[in-house]
């Protein structure tokens, strides 16, 4: 982590669903609260497909949304591949796919999103929860319960 930090990180740890249905249900969460979000990804490809499934993800809710781009100031849910930045002026931040923990300043919350069932992702999430608890920034885990609700582990 580095320079002037976020407010406080939080860990979801997947262990049922996938991806797009997870973050959709955190996405509307946000949206409800009247945050507005950045989805930092590292793979564009990957990017593209949950553009993709967040229009259809979820029968009875819309998830405004859009990718990085010439409109990406007016998106209230912004799904990007750069590094840093804050292009539509987010108060949340999600960072999947095991994006890197910096650009964070200005965010209210950063959101590490992740897979428990690739030992990989696992990897990159337990080396972000580190860095956040030395950075002395206030961090919070969740994981996945059965039934796909959240349930605060510490």
């Amino acid at each position: 982590m580095s320079g002037a930090e976020a407010g406080e990180v939080w860990f979801y740890h997947l262990e049922r669903r996938d991806l797009p249905a997870a973050l959709a249900d955190l996405l509307e969460k946000s949206l409800a609260k009247g945050w507005r979000v950045l989805v930092r990804g590292t793979d564009p490809a990957r990017l593209d497909a949950l553009d993709a499934a967040l229009w259809t993800v979820k029968d009875a809710a819309f998830i405004p949304h859009g990718r990085d781009g010439p409109l990406a100031a007016r998106q209230p849910v912004l799904l990007t591949d750069r590094a840093e930045g804050n292009p539509n002026g987010a108060t949340v931040l999600f960072l999947t796919d095991g994006a890197a923990l910096r650009g964070l300043e200005g965010f209210k919350r950063v959101c590490v999103v992740f897979d428990g069932r690739d030992e990989a992702a696992l990897k990159t999430a337990r080396g972000h929860w580190k860095a956040v608890k030395a950075s002395g920034a206030g961090a919070v885990y969740w994981a996945e319960t059965p039934t796909g609700r959240w349930e605060k582990k510490a």
